[in-house]
Formats: C-alpha cells, sequence, structure tokens
C-alpha cells in the first residue's frame, strides 16, 4: 500500500515580532548631556522593565493580578522614591525621578503606577506632612518597598471635586485615650487592600481637610478590591470603607491641616503624570516602528508605504514635542519655579499626545494591534487611566484657562 504524500499547509506562517527594543528617539538631542547619576537611574529602570517585567507582564496584566515581588524588587534596585529624600539613601533629583518613572512606563503603565502610589503620593505625604516620628517609622519601609502604602483621598462621589471630601474625623478622648475616630468612604486606592499603611484625607472638626496615618487591619477598615478593570490591570485599586477606625492621636499627620496641604503632594506629582504619559508614548512609537519594519503585506514592508511614514513622522513630531516640554518644565519645578497651571499643562499636553499616539499605534499594527503580545493593546488601555487619574483633562483645562483669563469657571 502506498503512503500518502505529506501535505504540505499553504500560506506563510506569520513571523514573531520584535517590539520591545529601545529606539531612544531624541532628535533634538534633549537627553543628550544629562548629569551620570540622573542617567543611572533611567538605565537601571531600563535594565528592570527589559529583563524582569518584559517577560512576565502581559501575564500579569492579563490574570488583572498585582506582582507583589515586582514592587519590591523596585524598592531593591532604589525606584520606588519617586524623587522623596529619604535619611540614608542617596540623593535623587527630579530629572532622576522624571526619567525612571518614563523608563517604568515605557515597560508597563502598571509598575509605573506602583511608584506613583508608593513614592509618589504615600511617602511623598508622610515626608511633607508627617512628624519626626512618623517619618522615622515610615519613610525607610515605603523606600524598601518592605511595606506598602496607599494615598486615600478620592471618593466614590468625589473625584475631580475631591476637596468636597465628606470622610469625617471626630477627635476623641475617652477610656481609651485621646484620637480620632473616622467615618467614610474612598475609591480608586492603589495599594489599598495589600499595603500596611494608608494615608487618609478626612474632614476633621474643624471643617479644614486633615491626613492620617491608618493602619489597613485596623478595625472598622474594609477594603474591597476593585474587579471588572479594562485598564492599569496589574495593580489592584480598592474602595474602601472607613465604619468608626480608631486611631490615636499620634496618627495625625502636624503638618496637613488643609486641603492646600493635600494639593502640595498632588502638585509634585502632576508632572510625573506626564512623563509617564511620555514613557508610554515612547512605547508605542517603538512598537509602531518596529513592526513597520517587519510585518510585510503586499509585498513589501510597512515602513516603505507612504502613508506609514507620514504617520510615523506625525508620533516622533509629538514625541520630540512632549520630551522637549516636560525637560523645560522639570527644569522649572527644579529651579522652584514651576506654577500650578504650569505642572497642569504639562500633565494636559502629555496624556493628550499620549492617546492619540497610542490610537494611531493601535490602528497602525491592524489587528495584531489588539493582541498583548504585541504591547501596543496594555498601553492603548492604560493611557486611558492615567488621562484620567490626578485631575481629569477638563479639571486641568480649567486650572490652566484660569490662569490664562483669571476667571475661575469651575462652578
Amino acid at each position: 500500500m502506498t503512503a500518502a504524500p505529506e501535505r504540505t499547509p499553504q500560506g506563510t506562517a506569520e513571523p514573531e515580532y520584535e517590539l520591545w527594543e529601545p529606539l531612544d528617539p531624541d532628535v533634538a538631542g534633549v537627553f543628550r548631556g544629562l548629569p551620570a547619576e540622573d542617567l543611572a537611574y533611567r538605565d537601571r529602570a531600563r535594565a528592570f522593565v527589559q529583563d524582569e517585567v518584559r517577560p512576565v507582564i502581559d501575564g500579569y496584566w492579563d490574570r488583572a493580578d498585582y506582582p507583589l515581588e515586582l514592587a519590591a524588587r523596585l524598592g531593591e534596585l532604589d525606584l520606588l522614591r519617586d524623587g522623596v529624600d529619604v535619611p540614608g539613601f542617596p540623593e535623587q533629583s527630579l530629572l532622576a525621578a522624571s526619567l525612571a518613572t518614563m523608563e517604568l512606563s515605557r515597560g508597563d503603565g502598571s509598575i509605573a503606577t506602583i511608584v506613583a502610589v508608593q513614592g509618589g503620593l504615600a511617602l511623598r505625604s508622610v515626608a511633607l506632612c508627617g512628624s519626626e516620628e512618623q517619618c522615622d517609622r515610615w519613610l525607610a519601609p515605603l523606600a524598601h518597598g518592605t511595606e506598602l502604602g496607599a494615598f486615600a483621598l478620592t471618593e466614590p462621589t468625589h473625584g475631580s471635586d475631591s476637596v468636597s471630601l465628606e470622610t469625617r474625623a471626630r477627635a476623641v478622648d475617652d477610656e481609651h485615650g485621646a484620637g480620632y475616630v473616622i467615618d467614610g468612604h474612598k475609591k480608586w486606592i492603589g495599594s489599598g487592600s495589600v499595603g500596611r499603611v494608608a494615608v487618609v484625607w478626612a474632614r476633621g472638626d474643624d471643617g479644614q481637610v486633615q491626613g492620617f496615618l491608618v493602619p489597613q487591619d485596623a478595625p472598622g477598615y474594609r477594603a474591597t478590591t476593585i474587579e471588572g478593570k479594562i485598564s492599569l490591570r496589574a495593580i489592584w485599586q480598592a474602595h474602601i470603607e472607613l465604619d468608626g477606625v480608631r486611631v490615636p492621636a499620634s496618627a495625625r499627620m502636624p503638618r496637613a491641616n488643609s486641603f492646600k496641604d493635600t494639593a502640595r503632594v498632588l502638585q509634585a506629582t502632576r508632572l510625573g503624570v506626564a512623563w509617564s504619559a511620555l514613557g508610554q508614548a515612547t512605547a508605542v512609537y517603538e512598537t509602531a516602528v518596529l513592526y513597520a519594519k517587519q510585518r510585510v503585506q503586499f509585498g513589501r514592508p510597512l515602513a516603505a508605504s507612504q502613508i506609514v511614514q507620514s504617520r510615523l513622522s506625525a508620533m516622533l513630531s509629538s514625541l520630540t514635542s512632549l520630551q522637549t516640554l516636560l525637560m523645560q518644565l522639570t527644569r522649572a519645578e527644579e529651579a522652584g519655579e514651576l506654577s500650578g497651571p504650569g505642572a497642569s499643562l504639562g500633565k494636559y499636553t502629555a496624556t493628550r499626545a499620549a492617546r492619540t499616539m497610542a490610537a494611531d499605534a493601535r490602528d497602525l499594527l491592524g489587528g495584531n494591534g489588539i493582541l498583548l503580545e504585541n504591547r501596543v493593546a496594555r498601553h492603548f488601555a492604560d493611557i486611558e487611566a492615567l488621562h484620567t487619574y490626578e485631575g481629569t483633562e477638563t479639571v486641568q483645562a480649567l486650572i490652566i484657562g484660569r490662569e490664562i483669563t483669571g476667571f475661575s469657571a469651575f462652578a
């Protein structure tokens, strides 16, 4: 009996695309000649992304799982501080922190958000508003990543208008001693269900916003991880119920006495959000360029098409503009000259540009653009959250508009 001939599948198998190579797009020389100590943080963050984040992040993102071991590694690599001075740690300039944020965001939005929550918000709140004892207790563990912190400001009915928060902290002095009883709800609180401490912002008896360091295992503190997210899936945010949470008087941060003190923390992180947008914009640009060179259609690489080159040129133009703007704003901040509207302009411009670039990159990849393995889909989704948190586009526009016109249009 004659054996049947072997059948050869028709068509050509699709190649495996290599889409993570850093291209370092810097046609204006924005990053040339920077101090070696600042570049060291950037390079360490890049190596972490390439060696440790890249192999596993799609799985964490797909499962909506929190990579706690990567959070700990960030602390080991001194990438958690977001430029906050902590005794026993080397000096980290604002530029160094910004470059690290850019590189971490280039790897993944959730990883960068872990730093934004831990260093930018929780650690910075303690450093700016805490007592000497609170700083001694919390700064080093938060910087090392041995304990996770949360920043509990946003409420279910107060997001953009967080200044109107309703969580209450009532002063008490009874048989248990002097302290506070906190009642309220918080929402979208990063690390609020997996951390050790939460910086809770509440309205005191005098009606002013005050800050408290609340253990996450305190009786009455109930945190539920928010499920069903389509963005920032590799970091957990929580809905927190504070039901008669009793804390001692020592839990109150003595330099957090009004929403102006809260706003100091937020303004310091707003520029970091812009750098994060730049990092994600860099990622989608790199992916689009690499894919266009490797993907063959109609007998030639996509990169050989006029329309593709036109779109890549537009993306590079946006990227270069962002690099130039954010570097200038960072220099202004380091000199103590950056205004609140200036920080808002950075965030407003960067996230808008990143959204457009992500949409273009996703479209350029065609059907492959919705696959996690091809990188763009994750950033496409994560930029949506970045565009919203720490002040929506509308809020930033109103801050900028008030500066332009002299009129407040918030009400």
